[in-house]
């Protein structure tokens, strides 16, 4: 088989791209997120055993993570980082799955594993938007430090000890309110920015625009969703070895392909 028609094959083999070049950005209830995880669990249901196997990475990089903010912390944001580019590619795996679980599809297993290589561009361009955003973040996040500490910056376990005392609040709702701010950016830049492109074949900026107009609409809906996100990532992580993320992480996954499909159209 030549390399032509291998691709052809390929492409063949995956559910059809939207056809619609334009889009509506729908008002959504506020138990929309509670439809989107129950869902997202239904899909888990259908296919355990792949739906597991995506949240073994999402385990790992909470491990990983646990590992190095205790014995190293000053990596921990290379760590995210690299969290940051590689979960991208692992979400969209899960989205496809749950398109074709929607679309009544078969399942293709390797088929969700590369199904980003035909979105390359688009996924690319969003990783170096990821990763510009979290080097900013690391280097505000030490700006702030040695502001509220005489323009030195301390070891990171006295930062340990700042943040965890109270008479430093000032330093702590800086720090958290400046945190916040990113990861709110970052979380209103792939709330349904990966879907978007798989379903679609958009280009990144389009579904990053799409993305933040979808918050933009249902501000409070999806504050709701990110606490929701939160609690449940800080659950799993709160279990001994993290082991909820194997669990969590293909529900986020599997439930933001439903996100998607509810917020635009």
């Amino acid at each position: 088989m030549t390399k032509l028609q291998s691709e052809e094959s390929s492409r063949s083999s995956m559910p059809p791209v939207s056809e619609t070049a334009s889009k509506e950005i729908i008002l959504l209830p506020w138990v929309a997120p509670l439809r989107w995880l129950s869902l997202g669990w239904r899909d888990i249901a259908a296919h355990p055993g792949t739906s597991f196997f995506y949240g073994l990475p999402f385990w790992c990089m909470a491990l990983i993570l646990h590992g190095v903010f205790h014995i190293g912390p000053e990596y921990s944001m290379t760590m995210i980082v690299g969290c940051l580019l590689l979960g991208p590619f692992v979400a969209m795996g899960l989205n496809d799955l749950s398109r074709r679980n929607e679309q009544g599809i078969a399942q293709d297993f390797m088929g969700s594993l590369t199904c980003w290589k035909l979105h390359l561009s688009s996924m690319g361009i969003l990783v170096v938007v990821l990763l510009v955003l979290s080097l900013i973040w690391g280097r505000v996040s030490l700006v702030v430090t040695a502001l509220f500490f005489n323009t030195t910056i301390p070891s990171d376990f006295d930062v340990m000890d700042a943040a965890l005392d109270a008479g430093n609040w000032e330093f702590i709702a800086t720090y958290t309110t400046v945190g916040g701010a990113f990861a709110a950016l970052i979380f209103s830049l792939l709330v349904v920015s990966i879907p978007m492109i798989l379903d679609r074949d958009t280009d990144a900026i389009t579904a990053a625009i799409t993305s933040f107009q979808v918050v933009g609409n249902n501000t409070a809906v999806m504050l709701l969703w990110a606490v929701l996100i939160g609690l449940l990532v800080l659950v799993s992580v709160l279990i001994p070895y993290a082991v909820g993320m194997a669990v969590v992480g293909p529900l986020l996954g599997h439930a933001s392909w439903h996100a998607y499909r509810d917020s635009v159209r």
